[in-house]
């Protein structure tokens, strides 16, 4: 068994493309591998940021030898098909054809043994059309070259069984990057090309020509590194793992260092310190003991320079030079936007555009105003004026030049402004929470007045989606209206908020005009409704529970419901819930059987008059009274007492059907025992569909 190493040299590949293009890069070498017949043991690939590296162990040194049959005409058949047949397979005489026995008699088989073809001579082909397949987000192309490629391609490192593969990648009609067994080690440090017999050897120089080629062992050393700075000057790194991941895929020979932000900057808010930082140096902000932004920069540097050395403080102060107009730059945003207040760039707004058919972001704004004052009712603590402010104030930083700058610090951005401009902390933090929760793992609003401008934001764009039909279909969510639905859903039941949905969703629908009147209400509680199956399957709810309470229709109260499922499970875990369970599925079977038969419906009115058994009386009796216990309950939405009373049936439903021939044979007699099971699921469908639970 042989090793396969290969390596495409290059200029530096962007971080963000080099994780795809490595993975990409193996699974079409090792689909082509399975499609030439090789077989192999294992595959795994590395990227820097100047080089994707495949090492294939485990393949053979030649392919296997195969064996091609085709089955003939039968013997003894017609000239003419024994003569198609041979043409056809390159036989010169029907003699050279073997003869079987098959079931329905002997027929030619013509064989063809194909020998396999030495690996070496194999694999130049299948790399080439990986290199060649190989996709890339862009791509560009340079010089004279007519093939596309991410960055210009300086050499390919391919070694098989520790020799280099005869081959070549052509790029343009005359030039083609030939294959070899070299390549180079850090561009700075250790520029020399090196030739290398195996993946050992080329791992092992690589590092000593300053490159770590495992982006894991390269992002695990730039953290170690950095906590190890941030430790000794008393802060400690902001946790940022997107960001660890991009610097990881920047450099080859990690070196991380510290630098000092200039005070004059430190009064600007700490998130816009992070965010010019990250954004445009890729720089680690730093924190201290109190989780304040400390003055402290953590960077990395594709260098060689311990931290104290006099390269060290010179690399050190370049980036310190470097950050001063990034961060001025973001001063003059901040003291402009101080200039007018926040409240003054509302009609601004009228210039970006929310969705063609839904107007602009001031008009949802209008609409937020409305919808945020209405769901304020339902909300503990939510004061009427300061919801409406909120959300009139809520997307006018989007037409700040700190925004323009830097999107993401939307939301924050316009509560430091509101504050600035003497708004109440609650309106100011409604303006930065209103976008959340933006993911599940992503912090929930619980200040009242941020809960109504997160929940109108979120409600008004569902709303105005629905109406114009731009629903989200299969894996398509271009909207983001599933995870608008999510955090309706985690805003309703971590804050506990009896909000009637339904109400909020037509007064919503009110503030649209234009579009079309028809009520999107029963809709959109379905799509919440299986949006919340999914929150409450994470939570380990089976999502039967919550069909089988849905199937009621008219709830549109979450806490409710939630409480209501809560209730059934525990039902269904006790003796009496499973036991009737049991019981209803038995008597729908038998309803539903003779139905069938008969064809007719049973469900109408038990008769006391024509019962011949004590146990049809009895469990008559219990029906009527466990639905009107169960009515009365649901009504004091005590669900566990109507879950008591359905828990009652289960001994008269036991001893019906022990004791009781259904199909009797008196007609009136049978149909009545019918009604009676009928009324057994009519009952319990007083808490639940029953016959939506599975299991």
């Amino acid at each position: 068994m042989a090793e396969l190493l290969v390596e495409l040299f290059s200029e530096e590949i962007p971080a963000r493309m080099q994780a795809r293009a490595a993975e990409d890069l193996k699974r079409l070498v090792t689909e082509g591998l399975k499609a030439a017949n090789l077989t192999f043991e294992s595959a795994a690939v590395y990227a820097t940021p100047r080089r994707l590296a495949l090492v294939v162990d485990g393949l053979p040194l030649q392919q296997p030898d195969l064996s091609e049959e085709k089955k003939g005409p039968k013997v003894g058949a017609p000239e003419q098909a024994v003569q198609g047949f041979m043409k056809a397979n390159g036989l010169a005489s029907i003699d050279d054809a073997e003869v079987r026995e098959t079931p329905k008699g002997d027929f030619y088989f013509a064989v063809r043994h194909v020998a396999g073809r030495p690996a070496a001579a194999v694999l130049p082909e299948v790399l080439a059309k990986a290199f060649n397949d190989l996709p890339w987000p862009k791509s560009m192309r340079w010089a004279d070259d007519s093939r596309r490629w991410v960055r210009p391609l300086h050499s390919i490192l391919a070694l098989f069984d520790g020799k280099a593969l005869e081959g070549a990648f052509e790029m343009a009609e005359g030039r083609a990057v030939a294959f070899g067994d070299s390549t180079e080690g850090h561009r700075f440090l250790a520029p020399q090309r090196f030739a290398v017999d195996s993946f050992a050897a080329y791992r092992d120089k690589l590092r000593a020509a300053k490159v770590v080629l495992a982006a894991a062992e390269r992002r695990d050393l730039i953290a170690e590194q950095a906590a190890a700075l941030a430790k000794e000057a008393g802060v400690k790194m902001k946790d940022d793992p997107a960001l660890l991941d991009e610097v990881a895929g920047l450099v080859e020979w990690p070196q991380v260092l510290m630098g000092r932000i200039d005070k004059a900057f430190m009064s600007l808010p700490g998130e816009v310190l992070s965010t010019s930082m990250r954004s445009h140096q890729k720089y680690f902000s730093t924190e201290t003991a109190d989780g304040s932004l400390a003055d402290r920069f953590i960077f990395v540097a594709n260098m060689e320079a311990e931290a104290g050395s006099g390269r060290a403080a010179t690399i050190v102060s370049g980036n310190e030079r470097v950050l001063k107009p990034r961060l001025a730059d973001a001063r003059f945003f901040y003291d402009q936007d101080r200039k007018e207040p926040l409240s003054s760039r509302v009609p601004a707004l009228r210039d970006i555009v929310f969705h063609a058919k839904l107007g602009t972001v001031a008009d949802k704004v209008s609409r937020l105003q409305s919808l945020a004052v209405a769901i304020s009712a339902f909300v503990p603590g939510a004061g009427r004026d300061e919801a409406r402010s909120a959300a009139r104030l809520c997307k006018a930083d989007l037409v700040t030049g700190m925004v323009g700058e830097f999107p993401e610090l939307q939301g924050i951005m316009g509560r430091y402004y509101a504050l600035n401009d003497g708004e109440t902390p609650a309106v100011a933090e409604a303006v930065a929470e209103h976008y959340q929760p933006l993911g599940p793992n992503d912090a929930c609003p619980s200040a009242p007045v941020s809960i109504c401008a997160a929940l109108a934001d979120k409600i008004d764009t569902l709303v105005g989606f629905w109406m114009i039909d731009e629903k989200p279909t299969g894996s398509k969510d271009p909207y983001a209206l599933r995870r608008a639905a999510l955090g309706v859903i985690r805003l309703i039941v971590e804050n506990k908020l009896r909000v009637n949905l339904a109400r909020v969703f037509a007064a919503a629908q009110s503030e649209y005009s234009g579009l079309s009147a028809a009520p999107v209400a029963e809709d959109l509680l379905a799509f919440l409704g299986e949006r919340l199956k999914v929150v409450l399957r994470d939570q380990g709810v089976r999502h039967d529970l919550i069909t089988a309470v849905m199937a009621q229709g008219g709830e549109d109260d979450l806490v409710r419901l939630l409480a209501r499922v809560e209730a059934l499970k525990s039902f269904l875990d006790s003796d009496d819930g499973a036991n009737l369970l049991v019981a209803y599925r038995r008597a729908a079977n038998i309803v539903r059987i003779e139905e069938k038969k008969d064809k007719r419906r049973y469900g109408g009115e038990v008769r006391s008059d024509i019962v011949a058994q004590p146990e049809e009386s009895t469990l008559a009796e219990h029906l009527s009274k466990a639905a009107g216990g169960a009515k009365a309950a649901l009504g004091g939405e005590d669900f566990t007492q109507a879950m008591q009373a359905m828990a009652q049936l289960r001994q008269p439903v036991d001893a019906f059907f022990d004791e009781v021939t259904v199909n009797a044979d008196d007609a009136a007699l049978r149909e009545n025992r019918l009604n009676l099971l009928s009324a057994i699921g009519a009952t319990l469908s007083e808490v639940a569909d029953f016959s939506k639970i599975e299991g």
